[in-house]
């Protein structure tokens, strides 16, 4: 039972394994005579979804319709469907976004296959997609760490020689080939006669011997540029302290944060300053010159109209239904002692209080304010005659004004018949000239 047992596993294999041997001998016989072609394309990575790769059907030597009848599909083992076959033209092209630090990594060269398979009869042709790399990424600084909370500083003894090592500036690429390639520029430093940047390597060293002139906040701005076109670059800052002992350094770079915070302070301010002056003077601009199109336009409008003139009086003046201009108010005061039965008149002078109305529905009526009235009804006044006597003066320069009013207002409306004629004179003439 035992040997039995034994020889069972091993007869078990030997049966799969013969089981197996005979599957391979018949399908590679079976796979080899529909694999027809191979072909091969080169793209570069970003292109746009719908972007033309290359004409599969004249590439493989196919017939449209023989691409419809069988059927033709791409199959991948990818979990991602990069492109698209198009049947009705025979085209490949773009069906999703190709990132090629995504899909290779620092793999190089970059590529990705998959099949495209027609039936009746069965045909598979391999297709191979290389991804040429473009230069999408930035360079990325590694050291020196740059943070918005703390600050770090490289120190520099006052006793450093000439070509003394204060730091390394790491940056890398994730682009491959000569896109990846850096090279480092300073750009702005305190002192551009105590430092420089190696062009490849990026270490900083000192250029002369450092005094004690020297001061001791130093900063250093570094360029990482790298060699694709268009070039895309990274800024570095680089703080140094140029001292010999640690409490010399903390004290001169305690407020170096302080200031980078009002520097950035200051240039919103001033950016948003400019903004709001901006935007005031094209609103001021845009309505002046609103306010005089209008202005033009409203001329324009009044000087091709036929409306009539309208003739002006003054403010104090009206007319009176064919009577003539008359003015509607005149005031008078009249002032006289206690025992005013027995003296005259002291003086008699217009003033605001006792008022002399012309009535308009009527030429010539005169009425007083019932002050006036008590006076000229006591019996024998020696003042109602005198009064009287004004009144009918009064009457006559009243008259004497209004036949003046009168010929003034005829004068105004011949003149003014006489330009509304020359209007539509010039009027018709323009009418005539623009026929």
């Amino acid at each position: 039972m035992a040997s039995d047992g034994f020889l069972q596993p091993k007869c078990a294999k030997w049966r799969l394994c013969c089981g197996l041997r005979w599957q391979v001998l018949i399908f590679i016989p079976y796979f080899s005579h529909i694999v027809s072609g191979q072909i091969r394309y080169s793209i570069p990575e970003e292109m746009k979804k719908g972007s033309f790769i290359g004409n599969v059907a004249q590439d493989l030597g196919l017939d449209l319709k023989r691409l419809r009848a069988g059927r033709a599909r791409i199959v991948t083992g990818e979990s991602i469907q990069y492109t698209e076959l198009k049947t009705d033209k025979g085209i490949l092209v773009v069906s999703e976004r190709i990132d090629r630090e995504q899909l290779c990594g620092d793999v190089t060269p970059c590529s990705f296959s998959f099949e495209i398979i027609l039936e009746n009869p069965i045909e598979l042709h391999p297709v191979t997609i290389f991804i040429q790399d473009q230069n999408d990424n930035a360079p990325q600084v590694l050291y020196p760490v740059q943070t918005s909370n703390s600050l770090v500083a490289e120190m520099v003894p006052r006793s450093a020689d000439v070509g003394y090592l204060v730091t390394k500036v790491v940056a890398v690429d994730v682009d491959s080939g000569q896109n990846a390639w850096l090279s480092y520029k300073l750009q702005k430093a305190m002192d551009r006669a105590l430092f420089e940047v190696g062009l490849q390597n990026g270490e900083i060293r000192t250029v002369r011997q450092v005094t004690d002139k020297d001061a001791v906040k130093q900063r250093l701005i570094v360029v990482v540029e790298d060699n694709g076109q268009p070039s895309r670059s990274a800024t570095v800052n680089v703080n140094i302290a140029v001292a010999d002992s640690f409490p010399e350094v903390l004290s001169e770079f305690i407020d170096f944060t302080h200031d980078k915070e009002y520097n950035d302070n200051l240039t919103f301010y001033l950016v948003l300053a400019l903004a709001v002056v901006s935007f005031l003077f094209i609103t001021c601009l845009v309505v002046i010159i609103s306010v005089k199109i209008f202005r033009w336009r409203q001329s324009r409008v009044l000087y091709h109209s036929n409306l009539p003139v309208i003739p002006y009086y003054p403010p104090r003046y009206a007319d009176t239904l064919g009577t003539g201009t008359l003015q509607h108010v005149y005031n008078y005061e009249v002032c006289r002692t206690t025992d005013s039965r027995k003296s005259d008149c002291k003086f008699v002078r217009p003033c605001s209080q006792n008022v002399l109305i012309m009535d308009p529905s009527s030429t010539g009526t005169m009425q007083r304010m019932q002050s006036e009235n008590n006076i000229l009804d006591e019996p024998d006044s020696p003042l109602e005659d005198r009064l009287a006597a004004l009144a009918a003066q009064d009457r006559r320069e009243i008259l004497a004004a209004q036949d003046r009013l009168e010929t003034l207002a005829a004068q105004d409306k011949r003149e003014t018949l006489a330009a509304l004629g020359r209007r539509k004179a010039l009027a018709a003439l323009d009418r005539r000239e623009h026929l």
